[in-house]
């Protein structure tokens, strides 16, 4: 696409998941105004190439981009986002090994189970010396977690993958359902010790494990390191979570304590999570500005990607990058990655995070792990719209806020607008089927309830004539 060409469709597909969403559009929540973004994408530089920041893995002596690609959020056809398009797959994961993106992760339950295939035909195109493939052990649905369909997910990795051996291996979400889970995916059917088997035969490279929820698991796993001999772990670090995940969610663990805990046994770490599924990307206009001012060059993403580059024990940093313009920015941060100092460090704890903290959102990342819902919930745009409006202080509160109408108006039409009628919060029966999935432990159920009381009360009172009423 030249960059002349742009429509407003592919203007809104560009930036949904970047600077941008489509939903801040119609709801009038705006980070920027639509010329604001074009002009910024028209301005992009082109990152140069012979550049990439190169880590080493302590176990193998691979030499891993800092970059890696996350293939959650691969790029569609058309609105409908099971329509996955090959050729811009191979397009961006082309441009991404040019530029010297080696590592690619992926799971057989991204992309509606179609992420390890499509992922498969783009790399296969490559030389296999030229990229490292990472996926998971995804196990979670019963039927997986015998033994027999375990190791059937394992081989048909390695199928839709087309290769032969996986570089680095991971059991997926490790605590999440607590040590109790961790037993019935891995230990009682007898999976770990038939995947360690499997890293002595050579067929896999690297074994780890990515974590998420309860922290007794993380540590059990640590205190077991002489006899897995992990050779990575998979955690979320930003600037947020270094100090504050805990307060965002109760059921967090700051990523100090994982880091910390990595890094004194000399274990690499995989990071994922750079941007919090985009919240770091998409700031309140005034903490934007902040960082903008700081330094005019670099996008406010690029601020969230050399503070989680910066580490000297992270190997790779995953960026799910749907579009080729998230991709160009992400590979300027690291081509060469220039590391925080720590004043910037100290400014992104202090000055930054603690505002971000002060927000109170509803910590989603938009993963859609909770997805989909048995009665049909659009959990993630529900929490997407609120989280927006409340970034930009458009919530509407108090009717004696003199921008409470507008305010009212745009929630309330911008929620039908991005979110059917049928699929918002009122609808949720409190089942609970999707809180044991969210990496993020939120404790869903129990917030859709909020926003749908929190609706409700928009929609009965006070109604545009009572307010007229009562200020006549």
């Amino acid at each position: 696409m030249a960059k002349k060409d742009i429509s407003r469709r592919q203007f809104l597909k560009i930036f949904g998941g970047g600077a941008m969403t489509a939903a801040a559009i119609v709801t009038g929540c705006k980070s920027k105004t639509e010329q604001q973004a074009l002009n910024e994408y028209a301005k992009q530089v082109e990152p140069p190439v012979g550049k990439m920041t190169f880590r080493t893995n302590p176990s193998t002596g691979d030499k891993v981009s800092l970059l890696g690609y996350g293939m959650m959020r691969l790029p569609s056809k058309t609105e409908n986002q099971d329509d996955y398009d090959q050729e811009m797959i191979n397009k961006q994961v082309d441009y991404a090994i040019e530029h010297g993106v080696n590592y690619f992760d992926t799971s057989p339950v991204y992309c509606q189970g179609k992420s390890e295939y499509h992922t498969g035909v783009a790399l296969s195109r490559h030389k296999r010396s030229e990229y490292f493939v990472a996926t998971k052990l995804s196990n979670f649905h019963p039927d997986s977690q015998t033994r027999e369909g375990s190791i059937a997910m394992y081989k048909k990795s390695m199928k839709d993958l087309q290769v032969d051996y996986i570089d680095y291996y991971l059991l997926h979400g490790i605590g999440g359902g607590g040590m109790e889970a961790y037993e019935d995916r891995y230990v009682k059917n007898g999976i770990l010790d038939y995947l360690l088997e499997e890293r002595k035969a050579g067929r896999i490279r690297n074994l780890g494990f990515s974590y998420h929820g309860d922290i007794a698991v993380f540590d059990y796993l640590l205190s077991m390191h002489d006899k897995y001999k992990w050779d990575f772990v998979q955690i979320e670090l930003n600037y947020l979570d270094w100090d504050y995940a805990n307060e965002i969610n109760d059921r967090n663990t700051d990523a100090r304590y994982l880091y910390d805990e990595l890094n004194k046994r000399g274990i690499p770490a995989v990071i994922m999570e750079p941007l919090l599924g985009g919240r770091l990307a998409n700031l309140p206009q005034y903490l934007s500005t902040e960082l903008k001012q700081r330094n005019p060059e670099c996008s406010v993403a690029s601020w969230a990607f050399r503070y989680a580059g910066t580490p000297e024990g992270v190997l790779t940093v995953l960026s799910g990058m749907t579009y080729m313009e998230h991709l160009k920015d992400n590979l300027l941060s690291y081509c060469p990655l220039k590391p925080l100092t720590p004043a910037e460090q100290e400014y992104l704890h202090k000055d930054v995070a603690e505002r971000i903290v002060g927000l109170e959102n509803i910590p989603c990342n938009d993963c859609k792990y909770c997805m989909p819902c048995p009665y049909g919930i659009d959990i993630p745009a529900i929490f997407v719209h609120y989280n927006k409006c409340k970034n930009e202080g458009r919530l509407p509160f108090g009717v004696g806020d003199k921008n409470y109408r507008k305010h009212r108006r745009e929630y309330l039409i911008g929620l039908d607008r991005s979110v059917p009628k049928v699929r918002q919060a009122d609808h949720c029966i409190q089942c609970g089927q999707c809180e044991p999935h969210c990496p993020q432990n939120i404790r869903i159920p129990r917030e859709l309830a909020k926003i749908s009381d929190f609706v409700e009360n928009l929609k009965r009172y006070p109604t545009e004539e009572s307010l007229a009423n009562k200020e006549g």
